[in-house]
């Protein structure tokens, strides 16, 4: 997209992340003043103002009046490739672009630095989490593959505290993810519920070479004494998976990253485990990435993934995870022939919101790929003319028989140009890496209902102006924020205008 990278200090080189892992933190004498932390306003960009899709839930046109929805872009200034985002019920919302926690209290006019001393200064995957329901905010840093350094901060990032974390006995950890939830009534709850140490269960997972690995805190994150590897199916894959979602009703899941769509689920705050499959009538393709589940006011479950054919799929459940659709229903139009990065929210009953980057390019399909071969729509191998952009996709009424979506084509110029990266161990040299977008995107809800979408914009400056696959090299960290338009939560209506 048209927008520039407006500056902040140089990123700390994996030279000098090695330094850390052997020396500590002052190996690197990165200083935290206050000057340094802070950042420039970034000028916001309107996005899309109309629905370009009215489907049915196999991707089909119908006759419905489209939703009026509006979007606006707000680019954080640094790098941010896999971003995650989560907003606290002042208004602030994080954004981690890499080892930089960046947070506007202002709908994206403006960017600051918050992260300190206690917070890694390098990293090799970056993640955050927002617990809604205590508005304390956590920023995890991955180190090498030797530990995770998870800190957190009680006062919207003013000041943080922190502890190096690794569970297990090899000290070896990836793709780690952390997320928070109400306590039950049974297993861990039972502890949990009555420790005066923090409200929410918080949970930590990783892949540790093989398997799902999840651990339970009963004290808000500082600790995971309890938990260890899932057993069975979720050890297939390398143990790589998506976000960690929890219900109203403490029900979590956690998505593997398998060939049939497939959840982890724990009733008991992550003391046992199962283990659900569907969407088998439409399957997934290879290589693929994560899935996600959103969950709404009444802890019905929505779970979205990339279907065989390249559509985004999603299967319901009204009863807290054990009985999913037999039918997948699509959520994508038929005109997006190829999507990756699936994220999903929802408010109230059938109120959801899904984003993910899509192609309308079908003039490629089954036209030579990178590898020589028809392409089938898969973005690992697009050819280098194809052009993806950011994608919302809302529903109003996803939990009737006969739901409607209504799609927006977000971004007015692409996100990518050419192929994807979806599997990291067979990425492309095309004027560079094509995996500078790395794993995923997100979605998440501040207290009105308004939808925020965290993503990384891979073509910027003279490639969103019509540049070629080997300039689509940029991972500038952009949020998408709902301008205008329905909230998910039902009695809010519509959200209060941007000022």
């Amino acid at each position: 997209m048209k927008s520039i990278n407006l500056g902040g200090s140089v990123p700390l080189t994996k030279a000098c992340a090695l330094l850390v892992a052997s020396a500590g933190l002052a190996a690197c004498n990165q200083s935290f003043d206050e000057a340094a932390m802070r950042t420039e306003a970034r000028e916001t960009t309107a996005a899309a103002t109309s629905v370009k899709y009215v489907t049915d839930a196999q991707g089909n046109a119908v006759e419905a009046s489209p939703l009026s929805i509006n979007f606006r872009l707000s680019n954080v200034g640094e790098q941010g490739p896999e971003p995650s985002i989560g907003i606290t019920s002042n208004g602030c919302m994080f954004f981690p672009a890499l080892e930089r926690v960046m947070r506007s209290c202002d709908y994206g006019e403006s960017w600051e630095r918050v992260d300190d001393i206690f917070s890694q200064p390098v990293t090799f995957d970056p993640y955050l989490w927002v617990d809604t329901a205590t508005d304390r905010v956590f920023n995890i840093q991955m180190g090498l593959l030797t530990h995770t350094w998870i800190a957190w901060s009680d006062d919207d990032g003013s000041s943080w505290l922190a502890n190096p974390y690794d569970q297990g006995p090899l000290p070896v950890n990836d793709h780690m993810k952390l997320g928070s939830g109400p306590w039950t009534e049974e297993g861990l709850g039972i502890i949990g519920s009555e420790l005066p140490l923090y409200d929410q269960a918080v949970y930590f997972c990783f892949n540790k070479l093989l398997g799902v690995f999840c651990y339970t805190s009963l004290d808000g994150g500082a600790t995971f004494p309890i938990g260890g590897q899932i057993v069975g199916l979720a050890t297939t894959g390398g143990g790589l998976h998506g976000a960690i979602t929890t219900a109203p009703d403490g029900t979590v899941y956690v998505p593997p990253r398998l060939g049939i769509p497939t959840l982890i689920v724990s009733k008991d705050n992550g003391l046992s485990w199962d283990t659900v499959t569907m969407g088998l009538d439409v399957g997934t393709p290879n290589p693929r990435k994560n899935s996600e589940v959103g969950t709404d006011s009444q802890s019905n479950a929505y779970h979205v993934w990339v279907g065989e054919d390249q559509g985004v799929y999603m299967a319901r459940s009204t009863d807290s995870g054990k009985t999913w659709d037999e039918k997948s229903l699509r959520v994508s139009p038929r005109a997006v022939i190829s999507s990756t990065f699936p994220h999903i929210d929802a408010g109230d009953p059938g109120r959801i919101a899904v984003a993910y980057l899509g192609s309308e390019d079908k003039q490629f399909f089954n036209t030579p790929d990178i590898d020589s071969q028809p392409w089938r729509g898969n973005p690992h191998t697009a050819p280098n003319d194809t052009t993806y952009h950011l994608y919302v996709t809302y529903s109003l009424n996803a939990l009737d028989d006969e739901p409607v979506f209504h799609t927006v084509q977000i971004s007015e110029d692409p996100i990518q140009r050419g192929s994807i990266c979806i599997s990291s161990g067979d990425c492309r040299e095309i004027g560079g890496s094509n995996r500078n977008l790395l794993d995923f995107n997100d979605l998440h809800l501040d207290k009105e209902g308004r939808v925020y979408i965290a993503f990384a914009d891979g073509c910027t400056g003279s490639c969103a102006e019509g540049g070629s696959a080997a300039d689509s090299r940029d991972a500038l960290g952009t949020v998408a924020i709902l301008e205008s338009g329905p909230s998910l939560y039902a009695e809010k209506g519509t959200v209060k205008p941007l000022d």
